[in-house]
């Protein structure tokens, strides 16, 4: 049975913080409010809570998961490769609605699908994932959703689709946009525009001027 916790108030905010880490440290699934759309957590170096995660939005291996961190020094451990301008790019919209596709470090023992030896890494801006991810460290999240459907603004959304698949569910109130993050990927010499988003082309241009669009 899932438990819900609204995070408006400080006393059962506090309570499901502390659950949602717990449950996070158990491989159990957590739906938490970001920036954008709600996401669903799992432990990113926890092989089994990935695949539960892909399983419970029905969604294959060949979509890996992306990996929300709570600070942009959690990187130095996770990606490899790093120019003077990626770390512009993070100055710039971190925390904030620019995802990076960079090569993750060979090292690390995880499975987030099939990534190709690549991560697509954020920092939301918003306060209870932030808690979360400070607290526990980076998480693999996706939007709360099944596959195929609108990504959620909102819990009720998210727990209709995802019901006892996930354990906690930590209820921020609607999200301020349903408009998903810009990724961009930086695995090679020039930054190329992979999805527009909440962060425009205008604003990555004048960070990096060269940036590339797929034509």
């Amino acid at each position: 049975m899932s438990r819900r916790y609204d995070c408006t108030d400080a006393s059962d905010r506090k309570h499901g913080l502390r659950e949602a880490v717990s449950a996070i440290r158990r491989g159990d699934l957590v739906v938490l409010p970001t920036d954008t759309v709600y996401g669903i957590g799992a432990d990113a170096f926890n092989r089994r809570a990935v695949g539960d995660l892909l399983e419970a939005k029905g969604r294959g291996r060949n979509m890996p998961t992306p990996v929300l961190v709570g600070s942009p020094n959690t990187l130095h451990g996770l990606v490899t490769g790093m120019s003077d301008r990626c770390w512009e790019l993070v100055d710039a919209f971190w925390p904030g609605g620019l995802t990076l596709v960079a090569r993750h470090q060979p090292s690390l023992a995880w499975d987030l699908g099939e990534t190709h030896g690549t991560v697509a890494v954020r920092m939301p801006l918003h306060p209870v994932a932030l808690e979360v991810l400070k607290d526990f460290g980076p998480l693999a999240v996706s939007s709360a959703n099944l596959t195929g459907e609108a990504a959620p603004q909102d819990c009720d959304a998210a727990k209709r689709m995802l019901g006892d698949s996930v354990a906690v569910y930590l209820d921020g109130g609607p999200t301020p946009s349903d408009v998903p993050s810009t990724i961009v990927d930086i695995t090679g010499p020039v930054p190329v525009l992979l999805r527009p988003g909440a962060v425009s082309e205008q604003q990555l241009r004048e960070v990096v001027p060269d940036l590339e669009t797929p034509h």
